[in-house]
């Protein structure tokens, strides 16, 4: 038997282990379940190009607890160590067994896909385990060793009578840590960290029925056997070529992912890409309500098949971090516990590359099947509108299948909208106007105006549509956008032909003086407009430069400093050819004169759902009183 000391700079590097290396002391059982995979792809490696000569087999990784002996084994049937390579790896942490692998074989191992570090990753063992033991053998013909230590840099080797080849590690738990001899604690880690691992990993026993003969009598008792319980899938779809899935696969694997969830996902994108760097994944939009608080940190980071986090910010752009779904890559930067991304140029490229991916698959959906992309574009619409604000390589790209629906439910792009709307929509002054509700209900008389003129109405209520439509007028010169109760639809749309009012001037100024006199200054501001006798006699809009300003600066950016939280101001545009209006200036009973006004005022509040409270109850009681 031999004893010695690990080679550490630090006189004991363990009490750093458990407090710095590692924030999070779960991970130990990630860090040794993967370290077992990494021995076994190195072994199915070396058998491949005929340097082991030994059968590759069909290993298994095991994971067993001896909750009396307050024991965790983990178990493999991989390339094991021989006495040295125990000595080298274990005993000098600085020495990494995967990066001298990696230097021997460089030229046939870029393919097999092996990573990890044989040391600092076995060491997040001591933040649970008080004294640790690896029986082992190599596939070569050496003996087996057995090797212990108590958390001290003192350690002692000694022959062992192991016969098959692997690595067993035994930790004894920490008093600490008891936690980790539960059996459900390690099954929800495994499921967590090592649901796709690639090497099947056992975990205790289940019990199967074996299906019934078919010649079996009517008391036939149903068989039961004992099964090797594998806890994880290793070949998951996104491991596969997407000529090998069919859309029920991709929907089997997100219910494999998300096993909560009963919605079916809208559809995926699959990312298959080796140069210039490895990724691999799939990306699932699911149903998305309008509102942004939608649940973030659902797609799964993983590297090579392990679990590393469900935090990707960084890597996929953050209008994307709505979707759902894994990556995969070998070349994400972790720090040394995996826990966190560094800060890297790869990084970014690898954000970018998923931008475009997304952008080219959507164009795709759209041009394959626009019928469907139509009836999915309500529940997508917010992640791409949000793209468009915030990933500018998105935007350039979106123009070719963002929808502007109306409030009829057709579809055009924004280039088919100022085709369609060119001759109908262009004012004097050679300018585009497109219309838009955000409300359907609530604007359905300015609605109905419009639709009179035979001019298109768009539908366009997300929260963040005021800085979208912003940007979309800072980047399509001559058109503007402006919401259908901005003002009489006469003036949204400026035609030569001027109506003439059957007023005066100093009929008007008359008509201006008594209804300022009535109408609340802090809110109104009156205006005389020259319509069609037919148009509503009083009619209530809102400036559109400061409604969406004040939008703007209540959603977050954009919009002037402050302006949310400005009082709300209307005008209120008067219809000098109106019956009513004229019935209002020539009324010689001041008492009357104000009640027309206020009746009047209080319908134009009521078209536009702003009469609420003590104002509405008086308009009641006043309208019952007009009809006694």
């Amino acid at each position: 038997m031999a004893t010695g000391k690990i080679n550490v700079s630090v006189e004991n590097i363990f009490p750093l282990i458990k407090k710095f290396l590692y924030s999070d002391h779960e991970i130990f059982l990630r860090e040794l379940v993967s370290n077992a995979t990494d021995a076994t792809l190195k072994l199915k490696h070396l058998t491949s190009i005929g340097e082991a000569k030994v059968e590759y087999g069909n290993p298994v990784i095991e994971v067993k607890l001896d909750k009396e002996g307050k024991k965790l084994h983990i178990i493999d049937q991989g390339i094991g160590m021989t006495g040295e390579e125990v000595e080298k790896y274990i005993n000098q942490v600085a020495f990494s067994g995967a990066e001298e692998f990696l230097e021997k074989y460089k030229d046939t191992a870029k393919d097999s896909g092996i990573i990890g570090h044989f040391g600092l990753g076995f060491y997040s063992a001591f933040m649970v385990a008080d004294k640790v033991e690896i029986i082992t053998k190599s596939f070569k013909d050496e003996p087996a060793v057995h090797w212990t230590c108590d958390g001290s840099p003192e350690f002692t080797l000694e022959p062992s009578d192991k016969t098959e080849r692997g690595t067993e590690i035994i930790l004894h738990i920490a008093e600490d840590s008891t936690e980790f001899l539960e059996e459900h604690r390690i099954s929800e880690l495994l499921k967590k960290y090592n649901k796709f691992m690639p090497v099947p990993i056992k975990f205790g026993t289940r019990t199967e029925t074996l299906p019934k003969p078919e010649d079996a009598p009517e008391d036939y008792k149903a068989e039961e056997i004992e099964v090797d319980n594998i806890i994880n899938n290793p070949n998951p779809a996104w491991t596969k070529q997407p000529s090998e899935l069919n859309d029920e696969d991709y929907k089997a694997f997100y219910h494999e992912l998300y096993p909560m969830q009963f919605e079916e996902p809208l559809f995926n994108i699959h990312l298959n890409v080796d140069y210039p760097f490895n990724l691999t994944g799939i990306l699932y939009f699911p149903k998305l309500s309008a509102d942004l608080q939608v649940q973030k940190d659902k797609i799964q980071l993983y590297q090579n098949q392990v679990f590393v986090t469900d935090n990707v910010e960084g890597i996929v752009p953050e209008f994307l971090t709505m979707l759902k779904g894994v990556i995969d890559s070998p070349d994400i930067p972790l720090n040394v516990s995996r826990s966190y991304l560094q800060a890297d140029g790869a990084v970014k490229k690898i954000s970018n590359y998923i931008t475009r991916k997304v952008a080219d698959k959507l164009k795709s959906l759209f041009t394959e099947n626009r019928e469907d992309f139509e009836k999915k574009w309500n529940d997508i619409k917010i992640v791409l509108e949000y793209g468009m604000l915030s990933e500018p390589k998105f935007y350039e790209k979106a123009g070719a299948f963002t929808l502007y629906p109306t409030v009829d439910e057709k579809y055009f792009t924004l280039e088919e909208l100022k085709e369609t709307l060119k001759e109908n929509q262009t004012d004097k002054d050679g300018k585009l106007v497109i219309l838009y509700a955000s409300d359907k209900d609530a604007q359905h008389s300015y609605i109905a105006d419009a639709k009179e003129k035979g001019y298109q109405v768009l539908l366009l209520d997300s929260p963040i549509v005021s800085h979208l439509i912003q940007k979309l007028e800072a980047d399509n010169e001559n058109v503007t956008f402006t919401r259908v109760d901005a003002d009489h639809i006469d003036k949204l749309i400026k035609k030569d032909d001027e109506q003439i009012s059957k007023l005066s001037d100093e009929e008007k100024e008359k008509l201006k003086t008594v209804l300022e006199e009535i109408v609340p200054k802090t809110t109104y501001s009156v205006q005389l407009e020259a319509m069609d006798s037919s148009a509503a006699p009083f009619r209530i809009t809102q400036p559109e430069f400061m409604r969406r300003m004040k939008e703007m600066s209540q959603s977050g950016g954009g919009g002037m400093f402050g302006m949310g939280n400005m009082p709300e101001m209307y005008n209120l545009v008067v219809n000098t050819n109106h019956e009513l209006t004229s019935n209002i200036l020539n009324s010689g009973d001041k008492t009357h004169q104000e009640a027309l006004v206020k009746q009047a005022l209080d319908l134009a509040k009521l078209s536009q759902n702003l009469l609420k409270g003590e104002d509405l109850t008086a308009f009641v009681k006043r309208s019952f009183d007009l009809i006694k």
